[in-house]
């Protein structure tokens, strides 16, 4: 009888405290995908591809950039905008995605592509050439739609 009554109460105290146990690694909440704008890609002053645009245009978005997403919405990217054209430098830290990304100069043209960058990689991704801005689209974007550098941008906030 003692037995009994001391397993019962052991079952019981564990199931107790598994019930209040919380979850020792609550998924993070995905963020959602803004529309702030679109952009073209030009080519021969004729637009050849449109996106929907996210911007990053704080230190707080742009540091954010794509980390803890999942997925791109069908031709969508994120647009970094900067103050000023210098050689520009981003990592994949807690970015789950392979990225392409396309560092545009002060005149609108690509001028380096940066392509299938490594999921959750601390590696520097660094420009080969200034850039103002810089745009991340997923992985492979670039080869499948054909873009290369010498191809400009038109964008547009709405």
């Amino acid at each position: 009888m003692r037995y009994c009554f001391a397993s019962l109460l052991l079952f019981s105290i564990l199931v107790a405290s598994c019930q209040n146990t919380p979850d020792p690694s609550p998924a993070t909440p995905e963020i959602p995908f803004r529309v702030d704008g679109s952009l073209d890609f030009v080519r021969m002053d004729e637009p050849v591809l449109s996106l929907n645009i996210e911007i990053a245009d704080t230190d707080s978005l742009r540091e954010r950039g794509m980390m803890q997403r999942t997925s791109f919405p069908p031709e969508s990217g994120m647009l970094f905008l900067f103050d000023h054209q210098e050689f520009r430098q981003f990592w994949m830290s807690n970015t789950p995605l392979s990225l392409d990304l396309f560092f545009i100069s002060n005149d609108s043209t690509i001028v380096d592509i940066s392509k299938y960058a490594k999921p959750y990689s601390d590696e520097a991704i660094v420009s080969n050439a200034p850039a103002k801005f810089v745009l991340e689209v997923p992985g492979g974007f670039a080869d499948t739609k054909g873009i290369v550098v010498g191809d400009q941008v038109r964008w547009v906030r709405h």
